[in-house]
């Protein structure tokens, strides 16, 4: 992970154990492309614009990675989570509209 931290995302989820470390970190990993891929910038550009990487992305991730944690097997589409509002308004104000 290049800007969340095993720490947060186990602070942020109430994890206590380490057995699901390696899957967390691949969570991790995800959700920092996700953000990125949804902001259509990449990390170095957003550190560049800001001077650090901005703390509603980290929150947006540490949302991803607990709803990928809770909702490993969806079971049909109708049942599949969505991140909802929260997520959208933490990300917009950093969308480059191209």
């Amino acid at each position: 992970m290049k800007w969340l931290t095993l720490d947060w995302i186990k602070q942020h989820s109430r994890i206590d154990f380490d057995c699901d470390d390696g899957l967390l970190e691949l969570y991790g990993e995800d959700a920092e492309e996700t953000v990125l891929n949804y902001c259509n910038r990449t990390y170095d550009e957003l550190v560049d614009m800001y001077g650090f990487m901005p703390k509603p992305l980290y929150v947006a991730a540490l949302m991803l990675v607990e709803v990928d944690y809770t909702n490993r097997s969806p079971d049909s589409a109708q049942n599949m989570y969505q991140v909802g509002y929260t997520f959208d308004s933490k990300i917009k104000p950093y969308m480059r509209l191209v």
